[in-house]
């Protein structure tokens, strides 16, 4: 038995007597025609079990319903992250509460992700995206105005002119939390192993432990790409020096446990030989032992607040002003104390 035919919206305005484009105000809830009208055009669309394809939704102009964020990390690193995964979770809240559903896709290089955001924008399979990672001269915060796809940007600063919206948490601010910590205690040999050297938040932490070298304080940055393979292989190369750094800053959770392992491999104790602490934390860095000094930062509500700030943005026509984030706290627990030279 064959199926029966799809239902579009041009039927469904021969059916009501009225424009393919009176049917798309009505079945989108957008004002321009009446309320009778709209009842009936929304009882033919129940009757014959209408739904939207996408390229119903290219042609009149309607929404999918849909945001996408693509994430240009690894598989392995991206399911490993509390951050991502406490993101993720807020996100998916925030679009929840107006039935909005989240593409995710994983891209493998800056253009590729470029190329998804054009793809997405051109066969309108999403009606806005979220936007992380940002870089110094972003080449994908240029594309989206070009391609006037409503975007927003989880950033470490305000955005600048003719970029999309951002929300954001000064990172600088973030970094003096724990490297100003880590200097009072009287570490002056602070070594940071981070994710990629051209991320905002990466060049904006270091600054801050560069600009500790007016107290003595010797810092050093140690790019890796977040996976704990490569931050074990940097955490081993720094313990093995003749001097090596008497605190160990990691961009993450996971690197900081990929650390702590190597530091126990080669029977060093933290505290008492070597500190320890993260820029993000999780419920496992309050479970290791020793438990891991962090930045805490609430991104569950992180992610439902930019999930909302993207509905209103793809509701506006300007972009809507930058908003700001809540400040993490430093959680101290048992990975870090006064260094050996200083005790």
């Amino acid at each position: 038995m064959s199926q029966a035919k799809r239902v579009t919206i041009t039927d469904i305005a021969r059916m009501a007597g009225v424009s393919a484009g009176a049917v798309s105000f009505a079945l989108n809830g957008r004002p321009g025609v009446s309320d009778e009208t709209r009842r009936r055009i929304l009882d033919i669309a129940e009757e014959h079990q209408w739904m939207p394809s996408s390229a119903a939704r290219a042609l009149a102009g309607a929404r999918s319903g849909v945001i996408g964020f693509a994430v240009n990390r690894s598989a392995g690193t991206l399911g490993a992250e509390a951050f991502f995964t406490d993101l993720i979770a807020g996100v998916q809240s925030g679009l929840g509460e107006h039935r909005i559903a989240m593409q995710t896709l994983l891209v493998s290089s800056i253009e590729d992700e470029v190329a998804t955001y054009r793809q997405w924008s051109g066969t309108h399979q999403v009606d806005g995206v979220i936007v992380i990672d940002p870089r110094d001269e972003d080449p994908r915060l240029a594309a989206l105005r070009g391609m006037e796809l409503p975007a927003v940007v989880i950033g470490s600063h305000a955005s600048g002119p003719g970029e999309p919206a951002a929300i954001w948490l000064d990172d600088g601010q973030v970094a003096h939390l724990l490297f100003d910590y880590l200097a009072a205690l009287g570490h002056r040999r602070i070594s940071f192993v981070s994710g990629p050297a051209e991320f905002q938040h990466t060049r904006m932490r270091n600054e801050v432990l560069a600009g500790l070298g007016s107290r003595g304080v010797a810092g050093e940055l140690v790019p890796t790409d977040f996976s704990p393979g490569a931050t074990a292989d940097a955490m081993r190369r720094l313990l093995s020096r003749p001097e090596r750094p008497t605190a160990v800053v990691f961009d993450n959770d996971v690197m900081a446990a990929a650390g702590l392992r190597v530091a126990q491999e080669m029977r060093l104790s933290v505290p008492a030989d070597l500190s320890i602490a993260s820029f993000d934390d999780s419920v496992v860095a309050g479970l290791l032992r020793p438990s891991i000094t962090c930045v805490t930062r609430d991104t569950f509500s992180l992610g439902a607040d930019a999930a909302r700030f993207l509905l209103e943005q793809i509701d506006s026509v300007a972009v809507l002003p930058d908003r700001v984030g809540a400040l993490p706290r430093l959680t101290v627990r048992e990975s870090t104390a006064v260094p050996p030279s200083a005790g």
